[in-house]
C-alpha cells in the first residue's frame, strides 16, 4: 500500500482545485513535484516545499505516482501521449490518475497504453468544487482494477471523503458524467427558485435556509444559492469547465442512444450564460442569465 514514506507524488494542473488537493497532500506528509503551464501558479506551493519541474516529462521520472488535473480532455490527450507525454517518461511500475472530468472512452485508452508500458492507470475524477478541495472532502469516481485502487487508498483519503471503485477503466468517467447530468437542471431549479421567492416579495434568504433542511436540499442549494444571494460569482467550477463536462455528457448519453432533454436544456442556457461574458465566472452566475430573461435585477 502507498503511503506517504513510500511514494513521492507528482502532481500536473495547479488550478482552482489542484493547488488545494496538493496543499493536503503535503500535509499528510508526502514530497510532491508539481508541473503546470504556468509558474506563477505554483509558487505558493514551492514556498511549502513542493519541487518545481520544468516539464511533464521530468516530474514524470521523478514521481511513484503521478495525478493529473488539468481542464480538457484535448489536455488530457498531451498530458498523457507524445514525445513529452507521462506514458513515454514514467518509470515502470509508476501509478497515473487522471482526475479531469474527461471522456470515458480516453480513460480506457489511457488504461491500455498505461499496461503496455508497465504502468497503471487509473480515472478518478472528483466532484465537491473548490470547497471539497480545500477540505478534503471530494467525491472521488474511481475506474480501473481493485489491486490499484487499493494501493492508491491512502492518498484518495487525504483527498475525499466518499470514495468508490466503480467498477474497469472508464466508470469513474462515467460516474463523473452522471453526477454532472444530475447537477445541471438542479443549477436551473436553484436560479429559478430564488428568483421566483424574490418575485413573490419574500425574503430569499430566509427561503434558502427554510428549503434547504426539506426534500429540496441538495449542495447546489445550500452552498452555490447561498453565493447567489450574496452576489459572489468567484468560480468554485468554472462555466466553461462545466460546458465542456455537459458536451462530453451528452455525447455519451447520444452514443448509448440516451435522451437528455435536461441536459440539452443546461447546456442551452450555459452557452449563452457564456456568451454573456461569464464562462470563466463560477456556475452559480447562471442565475444572471435567468434574472436577465425574468426581468428582474439582482
Amino acid at each position: 500500500m502507498i503511503t506517504a514514506s513510500t511514494a513521492t507524488i507528482g502532481f500536473i494542473g495547479l488550478g482552482v482545485m489542484g493547488k488545494s488537493m496538493v496543499k493536503n497532500l503535503m500535509e499528510a506528509g508526502y514530497k510532491l513535484n508539481v508541473y503546470t503551464r504556468t509558474k506563477s501558479k505554483a509558487e505558493e506551493l514551492l514556498e511549502l516545499g513542493a519541487a518545481w519541474h520544468d516539464t511533464q516529462a521530468s516530474l514524470a521520472k521523478a514521481s511513484d505516482v503521478i495525478i493529473t488535473m488539468v481542464g480538457y480532455p484535448e489536455d488530457v490527450e498531451k498530458v498523457y501521449f507524445g514525445d513529452e507525454g507521462i506514458l513515454n517518461h514514467a518509470n515502470k511500475g509508476a501509478y497515473v490518475i487522471d482526475m479531469t472530468t474527461s471522456k470515458p472512452s480516453l480513460a480506457i485508452e489511457i488504461y491500455e497504453e498505461a499496461k503496455k508500458a508497465g504502468l497503471t492507470a487509473l480515472d478518478a475524477p472528483v466532484s465537491g468544487g473548490d470547497i471539497g478541495a480545500k477540505n478534503g472532502t471530494l467525491a472521488i469516481m474511481t475506474g480501473g482494477d481493485k489491486e490499484a485502487y487499493d494501493e492508491i487508498a491512502p492518498i484518495f483519503r487525504v483527498l475525499g471523503e466518499r470514495i468508490t471503485l466503480l467498477g474497469p477503466a472508464g466508470a469513474g468517467q462515467h460516474t463523473k458524467m452522471a453526477n454532472q447530468i444530475a447537477i445541471a437542471t438542479n443549477m436551473i431549479g436553484v436560479s429559478e427558485s430564488i428568483i421566483y421567492a424574490k418575485k413573490a416579495g419574500l425574503d430569499a434568504e430566509e427561503v434558502l435556509a427554510t428549503i434547504s433542511t426539506g426534500a429540496a436540499a441538495s449542495f447546489s442549494l445550500s452552498n452555490l444559492g447561498k453565493r447567489m444571494l450574496e452576489r459572489d460569482y468567484e468560480p468554485g467550477f468554472y462555466v466553461k469547465h462545466f460546458i465542456k463536462d455537459m458536451e462530453i455528457a451528452l455525447e455519451s448519453a447520444h452514443n448509448m442512444g440516451m435522451p437528455a432533454p435536461g441536459l440539452e436544456l443546461a447546456l442551452k442556457l450555459y452557452k449563452e450564460l457564456a456568451d454573456m461574458g461569464e464562462a470563466d465566472s463560477g456556475t452559480q452566475a447562471l442565475i444572471k442569465l435567468l434574472a436577465y430573461e425574468a426581468e428582474m435585477t439582482l
